[in-house]
């Protein structure tokens, strides 16, 4: 869920020191808001389109063979690390070392299919490895900077996949695969319903001008509901169960959304990219989903083990 979700009263960026930001160094002004958009500032004709494809593509995974599910989700992350390396390149000239961050994150992903969190975090230490290696050549100019650029892109994108990845695996994978997207697309829906028809006051100003308490609220119902309905029904969990799992959902969607806002005010852009007419990059849809998978899979667990 980006920042363009849900609709408050427009307010200036501001700089991290607090001094409003000029036009032409805040991203929300870089560019301007189709005249066909929503109150949201998306076109939600086009937005709604791409999610129903993008939604049928995981079913057609999920109810043929569910275990396409995990090259789907490894093609993902290959792009969202693909869009952020470029973004972090050309806005502010950071190197993430990108042919040991895809060749790892792919490893980190398809190790976590039939060896688990062994074989993801195993993988994840030899990419980190490797990272620090390949950006050896480079020199000691802005060493320290790439390499961490490298290690944050490959944790935050393909190691948090990997337990999207992982929740396909066990026999009732199909459900949990399910409750995971169904409860971040209900927090999605409910701050987006919520905000754009009720949002005054700014959550996080700062960060994400148009992100509203009232669409936070909105999330949290939406996701409560979605949560105990998704655990007692798509699995043998229970509804009290399903709130708590429903509630963490929309806490770490809205987290995603904030970091990943705060990642692009930092590199002054607007969007990761335009892969997705109504959205923009892979990973301004994957920035609610990324750290909601690890809570998912962490929390499905703890109450269905096995």
């Amino acid at each position: 869920m980006s920042e363009e979700t849900e609709g408050t009263a427009e307010s200036p960026a501001t700089a991290p020191d607090g001094a409003a930001a000029s036009p032409a160094s805040s991203p929300d002004a870089q560019t301007p808001t189709p005249k066909s958009g929503s109150r949201a500032g998306r076109n939600l004709p086009a937005a709604i389109a791409v999610g129903v494809l993008l939604g049928a593509a995981i079913l057609t995974a999920l109810f043929t063979v569910r275990h396409l599910f995990i090259g789907i989700v490894a093609v993902a992350m290959a792009v969202g690390t693909i869009e952020l390396a470029r973004a972090a390149r050309s806005a502010a000239g950071i190197r993430i070392a990108l042919v040991p961050v895809l060749v790892g994150g792919q490893a980190i992903i398809w190790l976590s299919w039939p060896f688990g969190r062994e074989g993801a975090l195993t993988a994840f230490v030899l990419t980190v490895l490797a990272c620090m290696l390949w950006r050896l050549r480079g020199g000691a100019d802005g060493y320290l900077r790439d390499a961490g650029a490298s290690v944050f892109a490959v944790a935050y994108i393909p190691l948090f996949g990997a337990f999207a990845a992982m929740l396909v695996v066990p026999a009732d994978g199909v459900g949990r695969v399910l409750a995971f997207m169904i409860g971040v697309v209900a927090s999605d829906t409910g701050g987006y319903a919520a905000g754009v028809l009720r949002g005054k006051h700014p959550m996080a100003p700062k960060i994400s001008p148009k992100k509203s308490w009232e669409g936070f609220a909105g999330s949290m119902v939406a996701g409560i509901v979605a949560g105990a309905l998704t655990l007692s029904l798509l699995l043998d969990g229970q509804a009290w169960q399903g709130m708590i799992f429903g509630a963490a959902i929309v806490l770490t969607a809205t987290l995603g959304d904030l970091v990943e806002s705060l990642i692009k005010r930092d590199l002054g852009i607007k969007d990761m990219g335009d892969l997705l007419p109504g959205h923009g990059g892979l990973m301004d849809r994957l920035d609610s989903l990324l750290p909601s998978a690890v809570v998912s899979w962490l929390l499905l667990s703890a109450f269905l083990p096995g």
